[in-house]
């Protein structure tokens, strides 16, 4: 009785708030209904709705997933301080970092299903596994273990403060160990995806898996800063500004990282001048007239380094204004980098020379906008679930309480 009267509560904590929470909630859930009629529009008519062709087989779903990885993995940046070195100011808030890595990882796994066209074609993996020799089966495993480890611990120090008492680390430090080296494996093999394709010269890089955990440890933190602070304002959680900026202050130096590893890379291309110059080519300045990526590199490259400069000055960086315009440029910048600047052009020019600019379509986009915008109301919802179990206010001893106090003040019956 006191677990339904408890699951009651939390429907019931979901159901109420003021008018700005109901209206997010309504114009989220507008966007996914028209991301759903686009999905159902991309089930019935196949792929062809979308821009991707022969020539450019991964677009702009496989750019979200690769992106979103990386958001999943830079859960990290918080466990560590929090865990290991027992930062309290982190600490009060590493929770929330992992509610959104298991949002973004649930918003990767719909990002595959949506460039898989039919989402059966997935069962020829698990039918025919070639385990441990597919890095694609290496994928599988990686993520939805991360998925698993993160839902555990969340789950773990909820379902404690819901009695009443602190979680215990014995039980939460094997949940610790593990997920730490397992983020960086999430991303580590999401890079050897590309870095495993021999034919594609750009991806094929023994620098790309450094170069995803480093823009990972940048725009997944620079998205919890953000986050974090609108969640302050619309609701009565903590969040010490000794937190924000110690993130801060590590994503400078996950930037200087990016930046060095990603000049590295420009480098070796354009000073080599090898014939695999070409996608690095297309990338920056065009390739036979063709510059439809151009001017989304160069936003890419001036945001990245504006940001980078602001997070390097402990002055800039620990004033609100200037974080916060710092972690929205970084955050663009490196999606921009990441996702449609790193996996287009791997496929430019194709294998028998010829250029196929890609943009994606309506359908690529209202679906891809709808699948953040699930993101977005499951986190909003977990915050809403999550924020008063953590402060205590709601609780199964808040329920025997009840019942206790109720119990008091019945007249005695004779």
């Amino acid at each position: 009785m006191t677990l339904l009267q408890f699951i009651r509560d939390l429907f019931k904590e979901i159901t109420k708030g003021n008018k700005a929470y109901f209206v997010w909630l309504g114009l989220l859930s507008i966007v996914m209904l028209n991301a759903l009629v686009s999905y159902i529009m991309q089930l019935n008519n196949g792929l062809i709705v979308t821009h991707m062709r022969d020539q450019v087989s991964w677009g702009f779903y496989i750019s979200n997933f690769t992106f979103l990885v990386g958001v999943a993995a830079a859960a990290v940046i918080l466990v560590i301080p929090s865990y290991i070195y027992h930062f309290k100011p982190i600490k009060e808030i590493v929770l929330f970092g992992e509610m959104m890595a298991v949002t973004a990882v649930l918003m990767c796994l719909m990002f595959i299903t949506a460039d898989l066209g039919k989402p059966l074609v997935a069962w020829h993996l698990f039918i025919t596994p070639n385990f441990p020799r597919s890095i694609l089966m290496w994928d599988v495993i990686v993520l939805n273990g991360y998925l698993i480890l993160n839902t555990l611990a969340v789950f773990y120090v909820l379902f404690s403060a819901a009695h009443g008492r602190e979680y215990k680390m014995v039980i939460m430090w094997p949940l610790v160990l593990i997920s730490i080296p397992w983020a960086f494996s999430i991303h580590t093999v999401t890079a050897f995806l590309y870095n495993g394709l021999s034919s594609r010269p750009f991806w094929n890089a023994s620098i790309t898996a450094p170069r995803f955990i480093a823009s990972a440890m940048c725009s997944g933190p620079a998205l919890m800063i953000l986050v974090f602070q609108i969640a302050r304002k619309v609701s009565d959680i903590v969040v010490n500004d000794k937190a924000i900026f110690k993130i801060a202050e590590l994503i400078a130096y996950a930037m200087g990282i990016n930046l060095f590893l990603y000049a590295s890379e420009i480098f070796k291309e354009f000073y080599s001048q090898s014939i695999h110059l070409a996608p690095m080519e297309y990338l920056f300045f065009g390739l036979k007239g063709h510059t439809l990526l151009v001017p989304f590199t160069w936003v890419a490259m001036v945001f990245n380094l504006t940001g980078f400069v602001i997070f390097m000055s402990p002055k800039l960086r620990n004033r609100f204004l200037f974080l916060n315009i710092a972690c929205v440029l970084v955050f663009i910048g490196v999606y921009i980098e990441k996702g449609m600047g790193f996996v287009i052009p791997g496929f430019v020019p194709d294998t028998l020379g010829e250029i196929y600019d890609y943009l994606p379509s309506y359908i690529e986009l209202s679906l891809s906008a709808g699948i953040w915008a699930f993101g977005a109301f499951f986190y909003t919802l977990l915050l809403k679930i999550a924020i008063p179990i953590y402060k205590g206010e709601l609780s199964f001893l808040s329920h025997n309480m009840r019942h206790s106090l109720r119990d008091l003040h019945k007249p005695a019956v004779h």
